[in-house]
């Protein structure tokens, strides 16, 4: 996987061609499913508890349908793009793709570094992906910043 970011397109294109999308909106649904997603990885990773909560969704510790992550990335998308678009009977089926493309994500953060556990740096390692760009950036930069004064 290049990264996260990438991974999450992809997860998105695969669950929302199941799923016919007027053409006026299919760019703003899809976007917007992989924004929410990357949103809610974001904002709670800069949460106090939050990094443990990705971890615990990304190394599969709990179920996606389950976590905190999967519903802040359902309200953010139904509040940035459903509540935006007149879809009828189509939105709450968008919405229900949520919690499938999270589970994809369960697991798929492994020990990245070698130190035989699964830990800040490889969650970082992870979501930055192999080429080093952080698709997290500002989360990327707070958690550096926060992490970095614990020395």
């Amino acid at each position: 996987m290049a990264n996260i970011n990438d991974y999450i397109q992809q997860l998105v294109g695969a669950a929302a061609g199941k799923v016919e999308i007027p053409a006026q909106v299919k760019d703003q649904v899809l976007n917007g499913l992989s924004s929410s997603i990357l949103g809610s990885l974001t904002q709670t990773v800069t949460k106090p508890g939050g990094m443990e909560e990705v971890k615990n969704l990304l190394t599969g510790k709990i179920n996606a349908a389950s976590s905190p992550v999967t519903a802040l990335a359902g309200n953010i998308f139904n509040a940035n793009v459903l509540s935006k678009l007149n879809l009828g009977k189509l939105a709450p089926v968008l919405a229900a793709l949520i919690p499938g493309i999270m589970s994809k994500l369960s697991g798929i953060i492994k020990d990245q570094d070698g130190d035989g556990d699964v830990d800040i740096n490889d969650i970082l390692l992870t979501l930055k992906g192999g080429n080093g760009a952080g698709i997290l950036g500002a989360a990327t930069s707070i958690l550096g910043s926060i992490l970095g004064g614990r020395k």
